[in-house]
């Protein structure tokens, strides 16, 4: 497709002998769509010509050819250079291309060759998968299919929490009250109680305490008692999760979680022992981090010979470069969790590894789903069960769908409701910054109207309804783009436009919220645009380009959803 920002830049390189990259990189899309397609600021060359930006500016535009381009106007505003693109062009252009790529629109290659690992979701086995788990795992199933759609090679890897410490305490709520509660017909309801129940008995009693950090040594040693127990809470817990993954249509490449890398540890041990960085320090053994700027030094080992999470996850990192050769490893998690990947990223130098996996690492951090009572905890027992919410939405959908179209089948009614409630959900989590902490609320989270998950689908129904209403998809060689040159068909063609752009936006910041906000738009601008012109018209050379604009606009809601973990209903 072509590159208006690339001959804009080109033009300007003719004339100041300034690299050609250098000035793409500074051109921008003005705020205001009066002041052009395109600004180039000249504040960026003051430094360097020596003068003032307003006479840069006047300076290439008297010297600029524009003739045999896209280029339609050059304006100065200020400091700036304004462009405008020839219309006819951009929707050429546009059109063409989608009209070539199809369902493939928005794909680019600049992933070929590079591998990357996603860890993401990671549930706590035995314990409820909770809304808290939802950012993790929506955030992390979106940059997956985003890279993927970029022509990267992606692991998406499901870094179970099925080890450390509260497998001590639950196995030792089980020796005492097992037979008190069904595990097998509500395994993490049942496994829950448990788990508040050991540790009210753990802050009554310190000999209670040391049982349970003894039974995790004892798991680690692969004790026969503490092992069988520990896979049965494995096994019925991931059948569990395994429902919510289900509904929110998400997939993994490998599900192995910390107890994985329970016979790799010796081995990290090993090589931090041989650096002669690895010291004792009250028992037990540590890296002290103090030369690398980071004041807590990393446990490696507890002082009753037990491992750490950092242990697991620096074997994590030695398996994953052996066994995939990343080229990036991205950790989703909570901010929470900013030191420990800190530490654990520095200590993984001293691995032995080749540099590129130690500059490949990147914590993708998240904020926090607080209640508004504040942080859920498990021990505490005040959660949201991720289950109940996204059922809680699908139910709360088709009793909208019951009232408005009741004479849709059964079957429709549960599909749609099971894609809105569902896309309203995930949509919720991924439309703004993922580092901002956000607060749990019923309403917010279901509401159907404004900027929503349901208002992107319903208006790509509508693009449906206008395609099924036409009948017909007309060829792209019989398409005058001369009819889409009103400022509503503009304003969608330069948003179909930016998409592989936006797409390779979201992996520079590692920030689903970038394709969110650019489905709000589109679906917006489409919406001026359905709502200025009729489509259906007796000129059918209007009519025909309207309705290719219309099947453009339905192929990028679709394909920016899709990326999201968004599955578009075909009515509603």
């Amino acid at each position: 497709m072509k590159d208006f920002k690339m001959q804009i830049a080109e033009k300007i390189a003719e004339v100041t002998s300034i690299d050609v990259n250098e000035i793409k990189g500074y051109i921008e899309i003005p705020k205001d769509a009066n002041m052009g397609d395109y600004a180039f600021p000249c504040f960026s060359l003051a430094k360097s010509l020596r003068k003032a930006p307003q006479m840069i500016a006047t300076e290439i535009k008297e010297k600029i050819d524009i003739t045999d381009t896209d280029i339609e106007t050059v304006e100065i505003a200020g400091g700036y250079l304004n462009f405008t693109i020839s219309k006819d062009e951009l929707a050429k252009v546009v059109l063409e291309e989608i009209a070539l790529k199809n369902e493939e629109y928005g794909k680019s290659d600049i992933g070929n060759g590079k591998k990357i690992v996603i860890d993401y979701s990671a549930p706590n086995i035995a314990k409820p998968f909770h809304i808290g788990h939802l950012r993790s795992t929506v955030i992390g199933g979106a940059l997956y299919n985003i890279y993927k759609y970029l022509g990267y090679t992606v692991t998406g890897i499901n870094h179970l929490g099925d080890y450390g410490t509260q497998f001590g305490k639950l196995i030792e709520g089980y020796k005492l009250w097992g037979q008190e509660y069904n595990i097998e017909e509500n395994p993490i309801e049942e496994l829950t109680k448990i788990y508040i129940r050991i540790n009210e008995a753990c802050k009554q009693d310190e000999q209670v305490l040391e049982n349970c950090r003894n039974n995790f040594k004892k798991l680690e040693d692969g004790d026969k008692y503490c092992t069988e127990v520990w896979e049965k809470f494995r096994s019925l817990s991931l059948k569990e999760f395994k429902k919510v993954y289900e509904l929110l249509g998400s997939k993994f490449d490998s599900w192995n979680g910390e107890a994985f890398y329970s016979d790799k540890m010796p081995e990290v041990i090993d090589i931090l022992s041989k650096t002669g960085r690895l010291v004792e320090s009250q028992g037990a053994k540590i890296i002290d981090l103090e030369s690398e700027g980071i004041n807590t030094p990393c446990i490696i080992e507890k002082s009753n010979g037990s491992t750490t999470y950092a242990t697991r996850d620096l074997a994590a990192i030695l398996y994953r470069a052996r066994t995939y050769d990343f080229d990036k490893a991205l950790y989703v998690t909570s901010y929470e969790q900013v030191l420990h990947f800190k530490q654990v990223f520095e200590v993984a130098k001293l691995l032995g590894l080749d540099e590129k996996y130690a500059k490949g690492l990147e914590h993708v951090a998240f904020g926090m789903v607080l209640l508004p009572t504040g942080k859920m905890s498990t021990r505490e027992g005040n959660v949201v069960k991720l289950e109940e919410l996204l059922n809680e939405a699908i139910s709360k959908v088709k009793e909208i769908i019951e009232e408005k179209n009741p004479d849709f089948t059964q079957g429709e009614k549960q599909d749609i409701a099971k894609k809105v409630g569902i896309g309203a959900v995930i949509f919720n989590d991924l439309s703004g910054s993922r580092i901002k902490d956000e607060i749990f609320d019923w309403d917010t989270m279901l509401n159907f109207n404004g900027e929503t998950g349901p208002y992107i689908q319903y208006t790509y129904v509508r693009t449906n309804s206008v395609l099924k209403k036409a009948g017909y998809l007309p060829e792209i060689k019989d398409i005058d783009f001369s009819r889409l040159t009103d400022k509503e068909a503009q304003n969608v063609l330069k948003l179909i436009y930016s998409f592989t752009n936006i797409i390779e936006q979201a992996t520079v910041k590692n920030e689903p919220s970038v394709i969110a906000r650019f489905l709000i738009d589109l679906s917006k601008a489409y919406s001026s645009f359905y709502n200025e012109n009729k489509i259906i018209v007796e000129d059918k050379a209007i009519q025909d380009a309207r309705v290719y604009l219309t099947h453009a606009t339905n192929l990028v809601l679709k394909n920016g959803a899709k990326l999201l973990g968004i599955d578009m209903p075909e009515k509603m």
